[in-house]
């Protein structure tokens, strides 16, 4: 194993640190949540990851995403991240997509081929169809509920969605979900209450109210999801058999 992974060899164990790079995982969304499970899950020992996002990283992503810096403003998301897991560990195999994901480019992506699924992504439709799509081909997904409007990195916690309450997202989740007749989803939510800014953003590319956001409630949550996914990963029995 890499000194690069030691640290973690010494919590983990040997035969976990080479389940986890022998692993495939899949981010939708390498955004505020995303970015930060995708830099986790490299320095990690992941040895697979593949990145959807057609998104490029703007000035207003610095306060918040740890893939957006001067420097990369510009670039696509997926791009930004590529880059920065070559640096912190060039043997990860990075597969960039740029992709919108929604139902009518699902089948551009091989869901079968995975060993973890994140969902990261703000769409409820695109995270609909994560979901299912995994949950169809039997690959372990969690999925990020809403950060925007918060102050409390503290306030996250891992349950299952028919266990969530206070989060409007969560609450659409459950029911779609309910809908669908999925017994069970792991996600990562928040139990504080949404602020209520006095200033309201309006997007002027798309004309939609923007949540105000800052640099530790969104990092939170995708430290949060990275653990998960590692922990899961490096105690499962076996991978799934795509990555046998």
């Amino acid at each position: 194993m890499s000194e690069i992974f030691s640290r973690t060899e010494l919590l983990l164990g040997r035969e976990a640190m080479e389940r986890l790079k022998a692993s495939r995982v899949a981010v939708f969304g390498v955004g505020g949540v995303g970015g930060y499970t995708v830099e986790a899950l490299a320095r990690s020992g992941v040895g697979s990851i593949d990145l959807i996002d057609n998104d490029v990283v703007s000035e207003s992503n610095i306060n918040r995403q740890i893939i957006a810096l001067r420097s990369t403003i510009g670039q696509y998301k997926t791009d930004a991240a590529k880059a920065r897991i070559a640096d912190i560990n060039p043997d990860c195999t990075v597969t960039a997509h740029k992709l919108f994901f929604m139902p009518d480019t699902a089948y551009l992506i091989d869901f079968s081929q995975y060993d973890y699924v994140v969902d990261a992504i703000d769409t409820v439709t695109g995270k609909i169809e994560i979901i299912m799509r995994a949950k169809e081909v039997g690959v372990p997904v969690i999925s990020s509920m809403g950060a925007g409007n918060k102050l409390d990195p503290t306030a996250f916690e891992v349950t299952d969605i028919y266990k969530t309450s206070v989060c409007p997202l969560a609450r659409v989740m459950r029911r779609e979900m309910k809908k669908r007749g999925v017994k069970s989803l792991k996600v990562v939510y928040s139990r504080e209450e949404a602020m209520c800014p006095d200033n309201i953003g309006i997007s002027q590319a798309s004309g939609k109210i923007v949540p105000g956001s800052s640099a530790f409630v969104p990092s939170a949550a995708g430290l949060i999801i990275a653990s998960e996914v590692v922990k899961d990963i490096a105690s499962s029995v076996s991978l799934h058999p795509s990555s046998r």
